[in-house]
C-alpha cells in the first residue's frame, strides 16, 4: 500500500467561493481512478489557506500512475495553487495495524 500526499495554499478567495467548488462532480473522478482505496480530502480553516488531499493507493504503480497523471498535471499547470507538494510514501503495515489503521477492512490490497 502506498499514500500520496498533495497540499498547497488555496487560492485567495472568500472561503465560501473555495467551498463551492466542492461537489458530487469534483468527487466523481476519483471514484474509479485505478488502484485508489480512498481519499481524505484536507482544508485547514486557517488565514494560511492549505488544502490537500491524503490518498492510500493498492500499490506504488498505481499512485505513480496517478502522480504522473492527467488531474495532478492540471494541479501542476494551475498557476492559483501556490506551493504543490506532492509526496508518495510506502505504508508501514505492521504499525499501522497496532494503532488501528482500518487497512485489514480493505480487499483486494496485498500485505
Amino acid at each position: 500500500m502506498v499514500i500520496v500526499q498533495i497540499n498547497y495554499r488555496r487560492p485567495d478567495m472568500p472561503k465560501s467561493e473555495w467551498d463551492g467548488r466542492y461537489s458530487d462532480e469534483t468527487a466523481a473522478p476519483f471514484v474509479n481512478l485505478p488502484g485508489l482505496q480512498w481519499k481524505i480530502w484536507l482544508d485547514d480553516p486557517s488565514d494560511a489557506q492549505l488544502s490537500g488531499g491524503i490518498y492510500l493507493f493498492a500499490d506504488r504503480k498505481t499512485a505513480q500512475a496517478y502522480v504522473d497523471g492527467p488531474i495532478v498535471a492540471r494541479m501542476k499547470a494551475n498557476t492559483a495553487l501556490r506551493d504543490l507538494q506532492i509526496r508518495v510514501f510506502d505504508v508501514r503495515r505492521n504499525m499501522s495495524d497496532i494503532t488501528r489503521a482500518p487497512l485489514s477492512l480493505l480487499t483486494g490490497v496485498p500485505d
